[in-house]
């Protein structure tokens, strides 16, 4: 935390005022709004939001005061789904398949996942962040403050532990909420090629509980589809993870229906993610365990898919929605999470609010922090986007924009731009 670039909570605190906030509290209407509003932070808190004319007398003596001259602020935004720590890229493959490569040709070529273990496996733990920093790194110019970062491209007991390392230390370089999930589950290494069952007897369960024992797991992740894992197989993995008090989620229903989304919510997971072919059993399941769907519009877009998500069926269901980035190497090269609102919106149909909470409230919720983050409540950690914006449509509207103006992550204050500093907005 010691990039000089931040500047950490100033001890009697910090208040914003002169703001229009959009608390999305699931106690307010709509979005949560509130005009002419202000919001105090201590020790890397929320003290106080709400109008300004509620402050409480001499709640904010001696804190530093800065006049957001009408600005909006939201809560920081969360990407709950990325895989975004891996070595090497996959551009080479996408210039082959847009010559007219099949997937089987650039496959053989040694592309493909393969290509990414190959990578991955090359470098080491530090080698593995500097290599994602730039990723991480643009993504929290976009006002992100959480990041959920999957293994999954080592496929060995040694080179997973690796990528989760790397995923934590990521959160050292940084003011950002790094939360990580095991995913070694993910596919077959050549070598267990036709025997799913001995990759995870022999690598997917140790090293599930040597991440255990070492605290770098979160959560445990697992993709359940006709080219990877079965439901049996995933069950293995989700009754370790069980036996370990981590919670799990699951890669689901992206390419066929192979009843994922109903396995995950048998297993009270976190989320069910991607969930294209989910059918009304598993929407109606999901709502009965409380899972969030994460839908992933980048990948949908990267792999030309045709088949929706059933978004109308959340709705109906009642079951809450986050959308995130699936930044990866291959079939989701995307690190903004604004265009993912937009994606999101032209692909998927969502309203505004609905882009907006998936990226905050529910995003939250699919990592287990609801209690934590993800709103602007009292209680709550100080993690915020402010924005030059003159209303939220915006930040779903535009393509290839950024109007961040600045963010706190946990009370870690960065403006966007060199050229602002605290004592030019501060009244």
């Amino acid at each position: 935390m010691a990039d000089p670039n931040f500047s950490s909570t100033p001890p009697n605190g910090r208040l914003w005022r002169n703001v229009r906030l959009a608390t999305f509290d699931p106690a307010r209407e709509g979005m949560g709004e509130i005009e002419n509003g202000s919001l105090l932070e201590k020790e890397g808190r929320i003290a106080f939001v709400g109008a300004e004319a509620d402050l409480p007398t001499g709640a904010a003596a001696g804190a530093e005061v800065i006049d957001l001259e009408g600005r909006w602020m939201t809560p920081g935004l969360i990407d709950c789904h990325t895989h975004l720590v891996y070595g090497g890229n996959r551009a080479n493959e996408f210039e082959m398949r847009l010559n007219g490569a099949t997937y089987e040709e650039v496959a053989r070529a040694g592309g493909g996942i393969v290509s990414s273990v190959n990578a991955t496996r090359a470098l080491s733990v530090e080698g593995l962040a500097q290599a994602s920093l730039s990723r991480l790194d643009t993504l929290l110019s976009e006002g992100v403050t959480t990041i959920e970062i999957k293994s999954g491209y080592g496929l060995s007991v040694d080179a997973e532990l690796s990528m989760l390392r790397a995923a934590r230390l990521l959160g050292t370089l940084r003011p950002v909420r790094v939360v990580t999930s095991y995913l070694g589950a993910h596919a077959t290494p050549a070598g267990y090629r036709g025997r799913n069952g001995d990759y995870i007897t022999d690598i997917v369960l140790p090293g599930l509980e040597k991440a255990a024992a070492e605290g770098l797991a979160d959560a445990v992740d697992g993709f359940c589809e006709g080219i990877a894992f079965s439901p049996e197989e995933i069950a293995r993995v989700f009754d370790a993870a069980t036996a370990l008090g981590l919670p799990v989620k699951l890669h689901a229903d992206q390419l066929s229906n192979l009843n994922g989304a109903k396995l995950a919510a048998s297993y009270r997971a976190l989320s069910a993610d991607h969930l294209e072919y989910t059918d009304e059993d598993g929407v109606a399941a999901m709502a009965a365990s409380g899972t969030v769907a994460v839908l992933l519009p980048g990948a949908f877009y990267a792999i030309n898919e045709t088949r929706q998500p059933p978004v109308a069926a959340f709705r109906t269901a009642g079951v809450p929605i986050a959308i995130a980035t699936d930044s990866n190497p291959g079939t989701s090269p995307l690190t903004s999470l604004l265009l993912t609102m937009n994606m999101s919106a032209t692909l998927f149909r969502l309203t505004v609010e609905e882009c907006l909470a998936g990226v905050t409230r529910n995003a939250a919720a699919a990592l287990g922090l609801a209690a934590e983050t993800g709103t602007l409540e009292a209680g709550k950690r100080a993690d915020l986007a402010i924005w030059e914006i003159e209303r939220p449509a915006e930040l779903v509207y535009r393509i290839g924009y950024n109007p961040l103006f600045a963010r706190v992550a946990g009370g870690h204050l960065q403006y966007r731009s060199p050229a602002l500093t605290a004592p030019d907005h501060t009244r």
